[in-house]
Parts: structure tokens; sequence; C-alpha cells
């Protein structure tokens, strides 16, 4: 009888984790290459799992795919791992084993990490080693997408008639990432062609059977079960897992009640554990009706709802002209200045006062504190950068759900610049994320759910702000950029500085037909050698000849030179309300004294303009 003659009558029980077992035996690279330099011991870990009761092996395979393998120079070597692979796991199985060659999913909780296409092509160049190689089947494990699922089960069905095996993975019990109910999921993979559908990774039994209690028996297909050991735990700079095959043993009834005929092991899963489940199930006769018990219906309750306090930004500029201003967090803990900064610039009546996270990065007073700080002092709007590059997913989410807390709904999604450039030169870059992912993380927080998926019980109300360098060669390819950022949910957009009214108009000129608002960026200039660092070694601005050879005028007096960078600046302001609403001043080394002035300047001007009253003492408004 084939795979699927067997699954027909009885169950079958898979195999556990292989890179697990690498890695207890202190193996830390890549475990797919290891087919290759040492396949005997890949095929020694095939037949313990035999040994142990397994009717069904797989091939070490899971990240044999380019897109992987070029993480260790491996990329051209995808037919000849794939191949070893195979071979492997037949030389293990011999007569006693079904083998399947597994193909494992590339995106994690980042639903866009890697582009469908890339996707689609790695997947055909090892799917079609593995169908070379005559495998019994195909498995398709630890996909978190679900469309990433289905886009490569799709082409799998297509180039075989070989058994397929989808199974997903959960964040959360019953319910995929994208909120997707796990029966409604694995309804999907039948009809595009699944023979057996189910769970994977992620999950150990006990919530593993608490997703599958929601799961109908397939019309067609199977279903399949492949719990983790437990979680992972983390001693000594070694992850280990300590769920006991006990436990496995106590818990392969529960898996057959649930419809499950092809059950296995997981990560931290070892060939005990496998003898666990194959002692209760080898052979036994699976269930043919089933109940099913109704998942609850999902309620967001708003209890304690944090109000937005001030107007949305996007909404303001597009009334009329608004300013905002940057005043950054200090690098000492003395905070008198920044205060009396902030308290000068509430009464020069801006809009907000933006807070970068680390710029440059360089050791900051968190902004999160002071921004909360000043909104209870002066009442003011903070608005908070966010840089992805000091935390991961679980920082970024964590920060995040703090300034809802605290009432800090303005936020601008920035990437951050490197670590190398800043204080501490050896220390790591995180960037789990882009800044047009984290904009959408942010927007999912928006419709009450996590970046996984789980819902949070309330909706967060963050006004998200992008940034836009208009300082580049090509402004198509930059504009291009920000529509892009739009699509992904951005409501408005701040610039990096722009030092000629020549930029200015070229900038409205390429912006005219963007759906989001436009703050833009503009910075008075303290000195000639201010204006020649700036131009020449922060990344992101440029400064017109122009401009240079003006300040240069004044290399031997610094009070004239700052006061032509003030005249400067307020011709800039002249050019720019002409052509945008909203003014961002970028306060050099805290002289808030600077841009107090021009804000109260860009007012006046408004005001003969046109643009706003004469009645608004402390804001634009």
């Amino acid at each position: 009888m084939n795979f699927l003659q067997r699954l027909e009558k009885q169950i079958l029980i898979g195999d556990g984790a292989m890179g697990t077992l690498l890695y207890s035996f202190g193996k830390d690279s890549c475990f797919e290459e290891l087919n290759i330099s040492h396949p005997e011991q890949i095929q020694s870990i095939h037949k313990a799992y035999i040994d142990a009761g397994a009717d069904v092996i797989q091939t070490n395979t899971y990240a044999a795919n380019y897109l992987k393998l070029q993480r260790y120079g491996l990329e051209d070597s995808v037919k000849e791992i794939n191949s070893a692979a195979v071979k492997n796991a037949k030389l293990a199985a011999g007569n006693k084993a079904f083998v399947l060659g597994t193909i494992g999913g590339n995106r994690g909780i980042k639903p866009n990490s890697v582009p469908i296409e890339e996707i689609k092509r790695s997947f055909r160049e090892q799917l079609y080693c593995l169908l070379l190689e005559k495998v019994d089947g195909i498995l398709l494990e630890t996909y978190y997408d679900l469309g990433e699922l289905e886009t490569v089960l799709t082409i799998a069905r297509k180039e075989t008639k070989l058994p397929i095996v989808a199974q997903i993975s959960l964040s959360e019990i019953g319910i995929l990432q994208d909120q997707t109910p796990i029966n409604e999921a694995l309804r999907r993979l039948e009809g595009i062609g699944a023979d057996v559908v189910g769970l994977n990774c992620r999950l150990g039994p006990h919530h593993m059977l608490k997703s599958l209690e929601q799961v109908e028996l397939p019309k067609h297909a199977f279903l399949s079960a492949f719990p983790n050991a437990s979680l992972p735990a983390y001693t000594d700079g070694k992850f280990h897992y300590e769920g006991d095959a006990e436990y496995f043993r106590k818990a392969a009834q529960e898996f057959r009640d649930q419809g499950v005929r092809l059950l296995g092991g997981c990560c931290g899963t070892t060939p005990e554990h496998i003898k666990a489940f194959a002692s209760e199930l080898k052979n036994a006769v699976p269930i043919t009706e089933k109940i099913v018990k109704i998942a609850p219906e999902k309620i967001v309750v708003e209890v304690s709802t944090v109000k937005r306090e001030f107007p949305r930004l996007e909404e303001e500029v597009m009334q009329g002209p608004s300013v905002i201003v940057e005043l950054d967090p200090p690098r000492k803990l003395d905070t008198a200045k920044f205060f009396e900064g902030a308290k000068a610039l509430k009464e020069a009546g801006i809009d907000a006062i933006t807070l970068a996270d680390n710029s440059l990065a360089s050791v900051r007073i968190s902004n999160e504190s002071l921004g909360y700080l000043v909104k209870s002092k002066f009442g003011m709007r903070p608005l908070i950068h966010i840089a992805c590059r000091d935390r991961n997913i679980i920082g970024l989410q964590s920060h995040l759900m703090g300034l809802h807390t605290l009432g800090l709904h303005d936020v601008l999604a920035i990437t951050g610049d490197p670590a190398r450039v800043g204080d501490f030169p050896g220390a790591s870059s995180v960037y789990d994320v882009s800044s047009f992912e984290l904009i959408q993380m942010i927007k999912q927080l928006n419709e009450g759910l996590s970046f996984s998926g789980k819902d949070l019980g309330q909706k967060t109300d963050f006004s998200i702000a992008a940034a836009f360098n208009p300082n580049v060669r090509t402004l198509d390819k930059a504009v291009k950029r920000l529509e892009k950022k739009i699509e992904y949910g951005a409501d408005y957009f701040i610039t990096q500085p722009v030092f000629s009214e020549e930029k200015l108009i070229e900038v409205s000129e390429h912006t005219k037909g963007l759906k989001a608002p436009i703050y833009i960026g503009l910075m008075p200039l303290l000195s000639h050698k201010n204006a020649e660092f700036l131009h020449n070694e922060v990344p992101g601005i440029k400064i017109s000849e122009t401009i240079r050879e003006r300040m240069t005028r004044f290399k031997e007096d610094p009070i004239k030179a700052g006061r032509e960078g003030i005249e400067i600046t307020k011709s800039l302001i002249d050019t720019a309300l002409d052509l945008f609403n909203g003014i961002y001043l970028i306060t050099p080394f805290l002289r808030y004294e600077l841009t107090a002035e021009l804000a109260k300047y860009t007012r006046e001007r408004a005001i003969k303009l046109g643009r706003i009253n004469d009645h608004a003492e402390s804001t634009f408004k």
C-alpha cells in the first residue's frame, strides 16, 4: 500500500526533530549541508526515528532552498544538498518507512519579509530537485504566512501527483497571524489539493490539541500534527527543550480523538518522544466522526481606552499652516536646558515637539520618558521617533504598547542610523523590520491586533509619520518610496532638512500627486564649519553651493554667521509657505531660541499671507 492508502486505514507515526539532535551534538551551522559532509550522521538520526516506530521520515531539507542557503554561501548547492538528503533518507528507510521531501516556509511573522516572486523561484528549484530523486511525497511545513503556503502548494499540486502534506504554524490557539481561523485555513489548503493538512511547530501538545478541537475532519484530506516538545529554554548560551516523552505518550490518544492520522514531532522532539507516540497509536484505527468545538467569537472590549488628547497632525496640516519642532533629548542627565527649550517652543505656539530616537546612534535620554513629561508639564503634543535599529520585534511592540498607555499617539517610523556611526560602533543594529514593515505593524496595532495577530483587547490610535529624504539625485525614485509607504499605512511625511529654494520647488512639483501631506524640514545653520560638516558628513543632508558660500563670508564672525543662518532659513520659510502647509524646524545643539524665533516668524508670515487668523495666541490653528 502507498502512503495515502495506509492513512486511509490507520494512523501513521512521523519522525521528530532533526535540527534539535544535530544541535545537541554540537552542530551549529548549516544543518542541510551535513547531508553532504556528514551523511552517516544524518542517516543515523533517520534510523533512530525508524527504530523508535516512525512510519514516515522527512528529508533533512527544511532550509535547503536558494534563499536560506545563501546565508552560508551555499546557494549554488541546492541540487547537490537536496539530492544527498533524499539518498540519505532512502538508505536509512529501506522498506520500513515512507520518505517525504521537506520544504520549509520562508516568511516568519513578517508577512512581506521575502517577495513572493523570489519565494516561487526558490521553491520550484527545490521541488524539482526532490521530485527527481523520487520521494514518496512532499511535506510543506512551518508556514506562518497562509498566503505563502497557498502559493507554493498551488505550484506543487500542478507539478506532481504525489501526496502533499501542508502544515501551517500558529502563534495563538486556533487562529493564524492574519486572523484566519485554523478550520478555514485547513479547508482552503484542502481545496487547493493538499492530501494531508495540519499543524506543526510553535505549539506544544496542549495548545495544539486546543487548536485541533476547532478543526473539522476534512472531506477529502487527512489531518496531521507535529507538536513541539515544549517551549525552548536558554541556559549557558544554548537552547534546549525540557518536554518529556511520557507527556507525549499521555497526549497520543487525544490526538487520535481529534482526527489526526499522521502524528510526529517538531522542535525539541527526539526518538524517545516518537517512541511514546508509537507505543500508544502505531497502526491504530483512526476516527471517522468528530464533534467540533466552535471557536469562541472574538469580542474586543474597549476597557479604559486611552483617548487621544490632540487632533491628528495629518488632519491639522491639511487644514492650514502647521509647525512642528525637533528638540533632541539630551545626551547627559541634566534636563534643565531641554525643558527650558520645550517651554519656549510652547510659548512660540508650535503644534508638536518631535523627539528623536538616539539620532546618529548616539545615546540620549529616552524620548518616551521626555515625551510623557513634556505632555504632562506643558500640555504639549510629543511626536516620538521610533527607530528599527535598537529593538527587535518584541521590543518594538512593547514600546508601542507603552506609548499607547501613556497617551502618546503621534509617532515617526524610521529605519535609524546604523550603530557603527555612533557612540558604540561595536554594538549590534537589530533591524528586525524595515521602516515600511514598522509602519504596517503600527497600523495593525490600530486594528487591535499585535504584530503576531493576537487580539490586544483595545485598538491603538497612532498617527504615523514616515521619513522622506528629498536630498537625492532622482526625486522620482524617492517619491515612489513615499507611495509605497502610503500603501503600508503612512499618514504623512517629515523630510530631512532642505537648504535651497530650488529644492523646495522641485519637491513640491514631484509630490503634488501624493495623498499624504508633507512637513518640509528646515534647519538654521550656525557657522561655516557647521554647514560644511552637515553637507559632507551627515547622511541625507546636502547644502547648496550658494548657501555654503553665504556662510563662508562670515567664517571669522560666529555671531554674524548665526544671524546669516537665521536669515537663510527665514527666506526658505517664505518659499516653503507658498508650497507646503507643514513646516518642520530642526533645533541644532539644543539652541531652542533659534527655532522658537523661526516658529514665531512662520506664524507672522502665515498671518500676513492670510493663511491663519491673528487671534491664535498659542497655536497655529
